[in-house]
């Protein structure tokens, strides 16, 4: 395993993150799931590659996710050897300070995570998304203060234009408060839309970027139009507004990543992922993982050195379209 700083911080993470929105009790909306017991082997081969970066949100499995994985800290490992992840924004209840991020919400909804997680601290509290709610000064402060108070060490965001996370960033420090060192950017090969400007920002920033769905939900990481047995099944090819996740044209990219995956001798998850993590800005891809294979293939990735020529054949096929999975 390779390791790097969270950022430009002084915190150094396993090159790859445990995604762990595969934890949590099953339910009909969400029969992919895994339990405690389902999902112990995942959690001791992350240690056994030296991933000791674990992600998680509050709103993954209703809060049964972060329970989990407060679990299996204990069973498997010691707090001081992980750095814990997780997020705030989506509704966990009906109450005021259930959801967004309020100043009520941001420090009812960390209090709440980390009796979850049965922990003290929250190496880095993430909001999942932008709030147009909610003022940023609001935010930014009551997010300042749970690092002040010492119940989080630094903090994130995730999946927003570049021009919310800069008011945040800006906000943040013009008034001297704590700023964001990572950013969950949805990214991969068929969603490359925050190379446009949002990369751009986090490069000049020193911000880090976390990629969610590096493979697409697994597109990239199996031949056109092959769906997995579990969750790609269900999968939806929409996100809640309507916008496409892939396009028809995305059939030329998957189709190379085929081929050099044959060429190489390799698992297509292993292309998919080894370009990703070739981008300078990428810090750690969130690897979600439900088969023994999921992690191996990202690990092995960090070996492969895509040469020129087949990363031209990875891009030359891509279609700009709509960022998806958050707020026009």
């Amino acid at each position: 395993m390779e390791y790097t700083r969270l950022g430009s911080s002084g915190l150094k993470v396993s090159r790859l993150a445990l995604g762990c929105m595969s934890f949590g009790t099953p339910t009909d909306m969400t029969p992919w799931t895994l339990s405690d017991e389902r999902a112990a082997p995942f959690f001791q081969q992350a240690l056994d590659l030296g991933i000791n970066f674990w992600d998680t949100a509050n709103v993954y499995g209703a809060g049964t996710s972060e329970e989990i994985v407060g679990r299996a800290i204990k069973k498997f490992t010691r707090r001081d050897a992980i750095v814990l992840a997780t997020k705030v924004f989506f509704p966990m209840g009906e109450g005021p300070g259930s959801s967004g991020l309020s100043r009520r919400a941001v420090l009812d909804q960390v209090d709440a995570s980390l009796a979850r997680l049965d922990t003290d601290y929250i190496d880095l509290y993430q909001i999942h998304r932008f709030d147009p709610e909610t003022p940023a000064e609001e935010t930014m402060e009551a997010l300042h203060d749970v690092v002040k108070s010492g119940k989080v060490r630094y903090i994130g965001a995730s999946s927003m234009w570049a021009w919310q996370f800069a008011k945040l960033q800006y906000t943040a420090e013009l008034h001297g408060w704590t700023k964001f060192v990572t950013m969950q950017d949805q990214y991969s090969l068929v969603q490359r839309e925050e190379e446009r400007e949002m990369f751009r920002l986090l490069a000049d920033q020193g911000v880090g970027s976390l990629p969610w769905s590096p493979l697409a939900a697994g597109i990239v990481a199996r031949p056109w139009g092959e769906k997995s047995t579990t969750r790609g099944q269900s999968a939806p090819s929409v996100d809640p507004l309507g916008r496409p996740l892939y396009l028809d044209s995305d059939k030329a990219t998957v189709d190379a990543v085929e081929r050099i995956a044959g060429e190489r001798g390799v698992s297509m998850a292993t292309v998919g992922m080894a370009w990703v993590l070739r981008n300078p800005v990428v810090t750690a891809p969130i690897v979600g993982a439900t088969k023994p294979h999921h992690l191996a293939d990202a690990a092995a990735a960090l070996d492969l050195q895509l040469t020129d020529d087949e990363v031209t054949a990875l891009e030359e096929h891509y279609v700009p379209r709509e960022p998806t999975y958050f707020f026009p």
